[in-house]
C-alpha cells in the first residue's frame, strides 16, 4: 500500500497562490488516475487468471505462449520474448523452463550461432492456446464491450500516450 501525503503551506494572508493550487490539483488528479488505472488493471487481470486457472497457467505463461504462437516455427530468443511481453518478468528463462517441463514449449540452440537459444510453442502448447482463444476473447468482450468502439479506441490511445517514452 502506498500512502501519499500532500502538505499545503498557506500564506499568512490566507490567500493560496494559484500556481500552487494548480500543482496540488494536478498531483491529486494524476494520483487518482494512477489509482483507478491500477484498480482497473487488477480487476481485469483477475478475470484472465480465473479463466487460465483450470489449465494451470499464469497470465505471464499464457502471454508467452501467445507470443510464441505468433512467432511461428522460427521461434524467438528469450530477449525477443521479453520485449513483447505485456507485463515485465525479470526471469523469462525460468518462465520458459516451467513451460518446457510441461512440454508446452521447446528450446534449441541456433545452428548458426550456438550461443543463441530459441524457443517455440509445441503442438500441445498450441492446443492449449486454441482452447483459450474463445474464452479469453469472450472475457474481454464482457469486460470492455460496454464502452463501445469509439471509447475503446480512445482508451487504447490514452493508455499508449500514458506509457509515453517509458517503453
Amino acid at each position: 500500500m502506498t500512502i501519499f501525503v500532500i502538505t499545503l503551506i498557506i500564506p499568512s494572508a490566507g490567500i493560496l497562490d494559484t500556481e500552487a493550487a494548480h500543482t496540488v490539483t494536478t498531483k491529486i488528479s494524476e494520483m487518482d488516475a494512477f489509482y483507478e488505472l491500477q484498480k482497473t488493471a487488477d480487476l481485469l487481470l483477475r478475470g484472465v487468471e480465473e479463466t487460465l486457472r483450470p489449465l494451470g497457467l499464469s497470465h505471464t505463461q499464457y502471454n508467452v505462449l501467445r507470443i510464441l504462437r505468433a512467432a511461428g516455427s522460427e521461434g524467438l530468443t528469450c530477449g525477443q520474448i521479453a520485449e513483447q511481453m505485456m507485463t515485465r518478468d525479470p526471469d523469462v528463462t525460468r518462465l520458459l523452463d516451467r513451460l518446457g517441463v510441461r512440454k508446452l514449449v521447446i528450446r534449441w540452440r541456433d545452428h548458426e550461432d550456438r550461443r543463441v537459444v530459441k524457443t517455440r510453442v509445441t503442438g500441445e502448447g498450441l492446443q492449449i492456446i486454441r482452447r483459450l482463444d474463445a474464452p479469453i476473447s469472450g472475457l474481454h468482450r464482457r469486460q470492455l464491450n460496454h464502452l463501445g468502439g469509439p471509447n475503446l479506441r480512445q482508451l487504447s490511445d490514452l493508455l499508449v500516450a500514458a506509457r509515453g517514452d517509458a517503453e
